[in-house]
């Protein structure tokens, strides 16, 4: 498995649209299998395809604790098919803005469906971690970032501060 970079903010690509993969093949395979060793050198819960350069639905996730065996799941063309009606406010956090986190609101539970590691077609009920991580990567694959949820003024000051720092580490 190849580890590949992470696209952080406000680079373009995290706003592009992802488009569906026609076919669950060994090239599909091998980017979910680089991505979730990206995800977990980086450390992360979750990351889109879209995070590592590459338009295509697919996001995979571990929310699993430290201490419990390691639960990747792989998602390939996921659609929520029923949110619910309770809300959550959590603080976020994303690979693609590293050390910036905000409370955001989401639905507390959500049923998804998606295509498997196998290309199976599979149904999922999620709730709390999981459902809060599997709509935040959704939402990269349709080139939204957590901040986007946020006011202007709050969303701007983090991508100013991504800005600054990505200036200071190609000048180090």
């Amino acid at each position: 498995m190849a580890l590949m970079p992470i696209i952080t903010a406000p680079d373009p690509r995290l706003k592009v649209r992802s488009e569906a993969v026609g076919t669950v093949d060994d090239a599909v395979r091998k980017l979910l299998d680089d991505m979730l060793a990206s995800m977990y050198a980086a450390p992360g819960i979750g990351l889109s395809a879209i995070q590592v350069g590459v338009t295509k639905r697919v996001i995979v996730t571990d929310v699993a604790a430290d201490d419990e065996p390691r639960a990747p799941l792989f998602l390939v063309n996921p659609r929520i098919v029923r949110f619910s009606d309770d809300m959550a406010l959590y603080n976020e956090g994303c690979l693609s803005l590293p050390e910036h986190y905000a409370e955001i609101e989401r639905p507390e539970g959500i049923t998804v469906e998606y295509l498997d590691r196998d290309g199976a077609p599979r149904s999922l009920d999620a709730g709390g971690l999981l459902s809060r991580c599997i709509q935040h990567e959704m939402d990269h694959l349709d080139g939204i970032l957590f901040v986007d949820h946020l006011s202007a003024i709050k969303r701007n000051m983090i991508l100013r501060k991504l800005v600054k720092a990505r200036r200071q580490k190609a000048s180090a």
